[in-house]
């Protein structure tokens, strides 16, 4: 839909408005990645509101991995999306654990 509302709560900046917007990222990202593959892992519905966990792997095409997790809820009308919020996140594999993740994100005592 030409009215379609992306929100990215955790990135402001990155929502937008438009299918055009959609068919450009796909675009994008189908040619960075050209074997996707996208899982829905669990997912709820609420009236006319759909709440999806997400997984999706492929290799870039400079041989890295891609692989993104999270949630997306859309909001249905009509059996269109008509909203979204995305949670989806790149996986961050690197090896610092819990602590010093809290601690970087709250700042020292």
């Amino acid at each position: 839909a030409s009215d379609y509302l992306n929100e990215t709560p955790a990135h402001p900046a990155r929502g937008f408005t438009g299918s055009e917007q959609v068919r450009r990222n796909w675009t994008e990202i189908f040619g960075g990645v050209p074997d996707l593959r996208a899982r829905v892992l669990r997912w709820a519905v609420d009236g006319d509101t759909i709440w999806g966990e997400w997984e999706m792997v492929g290799t870039r095409r400079d041989g890295h991995p891609h692989l993104m997790r999270g949630v997306i809820v859309f909001g249905v009308d009509d059996g269109r999306a008509k909203w979204s919020r995305f949670y989806l996140e790149p996986v961050d594999d690197s090896p610092v654990g819990v602590e010093p993740t809290v601690h970087a994100q709250v700042g020292a005592r």
